[in-house]
């Protein structure tokens, strides 16, 4: 049904359709299969509820992953990665011990991530899974070399974040498939961080976002590096020449600043909307690049790698 307000606003409701609240994970997939393509699956809701009353989504059956209480933790065990359960809330992960000493990136990342509320319902796997190119978490965990454990009647494989995301909205996973787990490695000595991200108002859609990992070795030599950025290609896009550029080398402020030249004019496509046009975006992109790069050498410095 079709509500207009006094005021001219018309609000749309969602289309008509079947809820199911699978008490086990057994029963979800099995739910999965036997829908197929006519099935969304319901995880905190912040992103699909939003699409489904305005009728971009029309999900014919709705499959909601909240009674399995299962699918939500955060857990480390010494050598392995970090391993997050799909249905863990952003808000427990931004106040989770382990997340703050494993994987500080994501904790200085996440209160960014639109608001509390937003925050306490929203999950990880939700996010991961929606794919939306513009949100925080995707590019978080696509910068950290995160993969996803992926379960159906048939089995179990692992994705890695460089292969999930396919397209707007779009991502590897088979129609029959629920993303259960994220495993990440944890951030060690010699390794830095770096989050910018750029939005008209805390917690607006952002224009331009920047996740980066850099790592240094005892002679002060990038080893290793990460740049990711939101909304700036129809995907979480890494920018893998820039970060070519960097390895092998000792940074400096002309290599960091041909790295994020090459970056924003080389490997993002960024849209123009009302927003801000491709140009400008890219703009932002170089700039959060040289602050990230910056602030990741100096923590990876700090950690271990090389001389201060």
């Amino acid at each position: 049904m079709d509500y207009l307000f006094p005021e001219g606003i018309e609000v749309m409701k969602p289309a008509p359709f079947t809820y199911i609240a699978p008490g086990s994970l057994q029963e979800a997939l099995e739910a999965m299969r036997h829908y197929g393509e006519d099935a969304r699956l319901l995880a905190g809701g912040q992103s699909l509820l939003a699409g489904m009353n305005f009728r971009e989504l029309k999900p014919r059956v709705l499959i909601d992953l909240n009674r399995l209480p299962d699918l939500a933790y955060v857990r480390h065990e010494p050598d392995d990665d970090v391993r997050i359960g799909a249905m863990t809330r952003q808000r427990v992960l931004e106040q989770d011990p382990i997340v703050r000493r494993e994987l500080p990136l994501m904790h200085e990342a996440i209160p960014y991530i639109a608001h509390v509320a937003i925050r306490t319902r929203g999950t990880i796997g939700g996010s991961l899974a929606y794919a939306d190119p513009a949100a925080d978490q995707p590019t978080i965990t696509l910068a950290l070399g995160a993969r996803v454990k992926a379960v159906s009647l048939s089995g179990v494989r692992w994705i890695a974040l460089d292969d999930l995301f396919v397209d707007s909205f779009r991502t590897a996973l088979n129609r029959d498939e629920i993303l259960v787990e994220i495993a990440i490695p944890p951030i060690g000595p010699g390794i830095g961080w770096g989050f910018e991200e750029i939005a008209r108002r805390h917690g607006d859609r952002v224009m331009m976002g920047v996740s980066t990992l850099v790592t240094l070795d005892e002679a002060g030599v990038c080893r290793a590096a990460r740049l990711a950025y939101q909304n700036a290609a129809p995907t979480p896009r890494l920018a893998r020449g820039a970060a070519r550029l960097l390895v092998g080398r000792k940074p400096s402020p002309a290599l960091c600043a041909e790295a994020a030249e090459m970056a924003a004019q080389g490997e993002l496509d960024p849209p123009t909307d009302v927003h801000g046009t491709a140009e400008y975006r890219r703009h932002l992109a170089r700039e959060l690049t040289l602050r990230t790069l910056k602030l990741a050498f100096e923590r990876a410095r700090s950690t271990g790698g090389g001389s201060p």
